[in-house]
């Protein structure tokens, strides 16, 4: 699409109805043997949204979505921004206590969901007593969903009964158009507010970079609660492209995940680094291969410089992006595209110069700028910069503040609790973390929160998790030291098995160590370097 409709347009939304009015046979998403052009994407999701309206749903509402990634799933978003509310991602494997704090915290006026998974709707209304706080089910099955404890008040039969025209719409590009849960420290994920405007905005800078256009083919591989979705969903849309959504279960299947860029012919493809290395590890990629693909893009976390190598060498026509950004500045706020391969495993790849209308500030601790080459606090301001986290001003004020060196009072800047340097070149680098959150396989977690997970279990009497760099494909990996109670046998198992029914797996340690007594420093703290060399040397 062209450049000039992407700055006229405010809502996420009229992106699908721009391309039904121009192409509306023109193939929208493939999923499996599934598809859906254009014009069925714009005449589904506006019937759902009539289904929402006449379901009490209004301005600013939330929607939940507990649907696997799948058509269904796209519809259910565009149908809730077109009622001009607010919809919320979640997990479908997340333990039902997370979920249950997710639902609690936004207050949903309606859950959208599918009968694969309306077991733990069932679940969370009679384990975690949340029956006044879902007022409304919907089912996008066609059958509807027979539950014990709820019953839906409408399913995609009832879609017939709508007019599927366009709608007119109270939000304003300032207005939310979803939320995200992220890891939260104390153990209750936060909500992480996402504006029309702040996608909009990367979405226009990101086409354009990328030069992406009608007839791209992109890849779908994140869950829609994670958000580099975001763009998989409105940057195909906003280019007339069609979405592959990749089959989750192909994560485990690397081989499987090569037939399928190979299949479905992609041009781009988009995911966090982990399964670019776990590709490279099993050596599925085979030299020239993938004729179609014309960029690699990934973000979330470092992507070991092994693995780039080896992509590369693969695939020397292809151009390779490295994205950076946390959820807070949507998406991604800079970037850097490999110019040739490294030579060297130990050269770190940039994370390069902001986007458009972003900036990328590393600072001292006056919040003043560090000289090249200094390591400072990484900050980052701009277009895509959050409102905020859900109903929790206070969090809000911790991590966003004013931009002293701003000449608007209302500039503000974002703490990514990164660290980082700029060099002579200007170009960022990333330097690690200045606290104990991490990114593995792309999702931003809380080690504090872990170590809560852990303060669960009654026979443990001390715990402390560190994360390790294994400075090859896997990049990090989460371990856990802990001391057992006396006279009770614990293990890793047995521990893994409790808190798993608290975290979601991707949170969950993949190494342990016991102690009798968990090393400390002098100030009787524990010495998470001495642990991290233990993990290190074992």
């Amino acid at each position: 699409m062209s450049k000039g409709f992407l700055g006229m347009t405010d809502l996420l939304q009229n992106l699908v109805t721009h391309q039904a009015e121009r192409r509306s046979a023109a193939t929208a998403l493939i999923f499996q043997q599934e598809k859906m052009s254009y014009g069925q994407l714009e005449e589904s999701s506006n019937q759902l949204a009539r289904i929402l309206k006449a379901a009490r749903c209004k301005k600013g509402d939330r929607v939940c979505l507990l649907i696997p990634k799948s058509p269904e799933a796209v519809v259910g978003i565009l149908g809730i921004l077109k009622a001009d509310c607010i919809y919320v991602p979640l997990d479908p494997n997340s333990p039902l206590p997370r979920l249950a704090k997710m639902v609690e915290a936004c207050e949903p006026r309606c859950i959208l969901t599918v009968g694969t998974v309306a077991h733990l709707i069932d679940d969370l209304m009679q384990s975690q007593g949340l029956t006044a706080s879902i007022p409304t089910i919907g089912c996008m099955d066609t059958e509807g969903i027979t539950a014990k404890n709820f019953k839906t008040e409408f399913s995609q039969i009832d879609f017939q009964n709508y007019p599927g025209m366009p709608l007119e719409y109270q939000h304003t590009p300032q207005d939310a158009a979803y939320i995200l849960f992220t890891s939260g420290s104390t153990g209750i994920p936060k909500g992480v507010v996402i504006t029309h405007s702040n996608v909009i905005h990367f979405v226009g800078w990101a086409n354009t970079y990328f030069g992406m256009c009608s007839s791209d083919i992109n890849s779908g591989h994140s869950p829609f609660h994670f958000d580099l979705s975001t763009y998989d969903i409105f940057g195909t849309l906003a280019a007339g492209a069609q979405l592959h959504l990749v089959p989750p279960e192909l994560n485990l299947l690397p081989n499987k995940l090569a037939d399928f860029i190979r299949a479905s012919e992609l041009t781009q493809w988009f995911s966090v680094p982990s399964i670019l290395s776990y590709m490279a590890n099993l050596d599925v990629v085979q030299f020239n291969d993938f004729p179609a693909l014309k960029r690699v893009i990934w973000c979330g976390e470092p992507f070991a410089t092994p693995a780039l190598m080896y992509w590369m060498k693969r695939l020397p026509r292809v151009a390779f992006t490295n994205l950076y950004g946390p959820t807070e500045a949507t998406v991604a706020s800079s970037y850097y595209t490999v110019p040739t391969c490294p030579e060297d495993e130990r050269v770190s790849v940039p994370i390069g110069t902001a986007c458009q209308g972003e900036q990328l500030l590393v600072l001292n601790e006056d919040l003043q700028p560090v000289s090249p080459g200094e390591i400072g606090n990484l900050y980052i301001s701009g277009v895509g910069l959050s409102p905020g986290y859900w109903r929790d001003p206070g969090k809000t004020q911790s991590v966003f503040c004013s931009d002293p060196n701003g000449t608007d009072p209302h500039d503000r800047i974002y703490t990514t609790g990164d660290l980082a340097r700029i060099d002579d070149d200007g170009l960022v680098y990333f330097q690690g973390r200045a606290d104990d959150q991490i990114k593995s396989r792309g999702y931003r977690i809380e080690l504090g929160e872990i170590v809560t997970a852990l303060n669960t279990i009654t026979h443990i009497q001390e715990s402390a998790v560190v994360a390790i760099n294994t400075n090859g494909f896997e990049g990090l990996t989460i371990c856990c030291a802990y001391v057992p109670s006396p006279g009770v046998a614990v293990t890793p198992t047995t521990i893994r098995k409790e808190i798993s029914k608290i975290l979601p797996n991707y949170m969950l340690p993949s190494r342990w160590m016991a102690f009798q007594r968990l090393p400390k420093n002098s100030n009787c703290k524990i010495d998470y370097t001495n642990l991290k060399k233990q993990f290190l040397t074992r």
